[in-house]
């Protein structure tokens, strides 16, 4: 990579030079999306990343709950937590359908319990399940655990993504039959539930991976403010904001029937992204989620014009490289005093939505790790939608192609996993599938 004179690492003329040559021919790593831009105005999205609201630091975060029970399940929509465990499960042999719903019972019972400050019958620590702290439990189903209720109910979606050049995928992270993600404020209330929900699968399943995450601890930023990954980067700003017309449709594949909708300037999304999903999974969506290593070495080499060049956006306040602030609309035809553009056509923000069509839209909760100095980091990045054709693979093959990010960011570990819809007071998530 050039450098300028006197100086090691990355510059935004290196980095000129790269995108010239790159073409069409893609460059080394990948990213899944984040940080590309959204506009303002007449919009169906809210500030920032539905990051955890302000609170008053007077000790009243513990006993904040979340609504486990409802046509959704919670961990989607709900404005993104602190802190994050993904646990992935693979079945034990010879489990069958009778088993598998005897084991969703009894998690989605105790999940429930968990989620509202409330003990598990079989807990011993019962006071550490005193303060939720927003907690939250999601489900995720893979294939092998949708067909014990039969082969016909699995989708075709529901499978690794195509094989993409920039990645790199360790396939011990590539795989599982049921997800929870667990979502919190609190570590230790989210390391209790860890223990319970683990406690209640042993019988059942064998731990395929695990990942911890984080983001902005409870009350260190302000309300709605979009959180920064590991690279300083505002991460999320593109988002759809909870409730908004936008969100329903982009994320659970159906509009509100509102007589005004309001939508963001990337357009109208179609009302009817979810209609190619199974009737078991009305009221649910789709995920992937992709564990991106993240070379803070190399990154830090990089010179900050070759990291706003690279992004298509400021460091500090997460502008574009063609606006003023965080949420302006980005102009890709806007030329610098040289007749440059001032925002690349291969910059992250520009592969991830210039031309792109108003559905071509995600959600993300993202959140950052780190396994120590010198060791591993990268951000795990959940992508919410009701289609995945129409609305992730358009981004991520683009991305995949070419990115100036791509130089430091490295896909490890992909997975598909079907969002099954929110479970009743006296049923259980998955009972759709199961006895639909």
């Amino acid at each position: 990579m050039t450098t300028e004179p006197g100086r090691t690492g990355f510059s935004r003329r290196g980095l000129l030079t790269s995108a010239a040559a790159a073409g069409g021919a893609g460059i080394v790593g990948a990213t899944s999306g984040y940080a590309f831009g959204r506009g303002t105005g007449s919009q169906g999205t809210n500030a920032g990343d539905g990051g955890p609201p302000r609170r008053d630091l007077d000790g009243a975060n513990g006993p904040q709950a979340e609504p486990f029970f409802g046509i959704h399940q919670s961990g989607v929509e709900t404005p993104t937590q602190s802190y994050a465990h993904f646990i992935a499960f693979t079945l034990k042999p010879g489990i069958k359908a009778a088993e598998a719903v005897r084991w969703l019972r009894l998690l989605t019972a105790d999940a429930a319990a968990l989620t509202q400050g409330q003990a598990p019958l079989a807990d011993s620590e019962s006071e550490l399940a005193v303060d939720p702290a927003r907690l939250t439990v999601t489900f995720g189903f893979g294939p092998e655990l949708v067909v014990l209720a039969g082969k016909e109910h699995v989708p075709d979606w529901l499978k690794p993504l195509e094989a993409f050049s920039v990645d790199r995928l360790d396939q011990d992270r590539c795989k599982g039959d049921l997800l929870l993600q667990i979502c919190g404020d609190d570590p230790l209330t989210l390391a209790h539930a860890r223990r319970m929900l683990f406690k209640d699968s042993r019988s059942f399943a064998e731990v395929a991976w695990q990942r911890d995450g984080f983001r902005r601890a409870y009350g260190s930023s302000g309300e709605g403010a979009t959180q920064r990954n590991l690279f300083g980067q505002l991460d999320g700003t593109a988002n759809p904001g909870p409730g908004s017309e936008d969100f329903a449709r982009i994320v659970w594949g159906q509009g509100t029937d509102t007589a005004d909708p309001v939508f963001s300037a990337r357009g109208e999304p179609p009302a009817d992204l979810g209609a190619h999903l199974p009737t078991w999974m009305h009221g649910g969506t789709t995920l992937v989620l992709r564990d991106i290593a993240m070379n803070l070495d190399t990154w830090d080499k990089a010179d900050r014009p070759a990291r706003e060049f690279s992004v298509g956006r400021t460091m500090d306040t997460g502008a574009p490289l063609s606006g003023k602030a965080e949420f302006d609309v980005p102009d890709f035809t806007a030329v610098d005093e040289r007749g440059l553009t001032k925002i690349s056509p291969v910059a992250h923000i520009a592969r991830a939505r210039e031309g792109l069509r108003p559905e071509v839209q995600i959600h993300r909760r993202t959140f950052n790790y780190e396994t120590g100095a010198g060791g591993d980091s990268g951000l795990l990045f959940a992508s919410f939608q009701a289609d995945i054709e129409r609305q992730f693979l358009p981004i991520q093959r683009r991305l995949a192609e070419v990115d100036l990010l791509n130089e430091w960011t490295t896909p490890i570990g992909s997975t598909v996993w079907a969002i099954p819809p929110g479970a009743t007071e006296d049923g259980y998530v998955g009972q759709e599938l199961f006895e639909g």
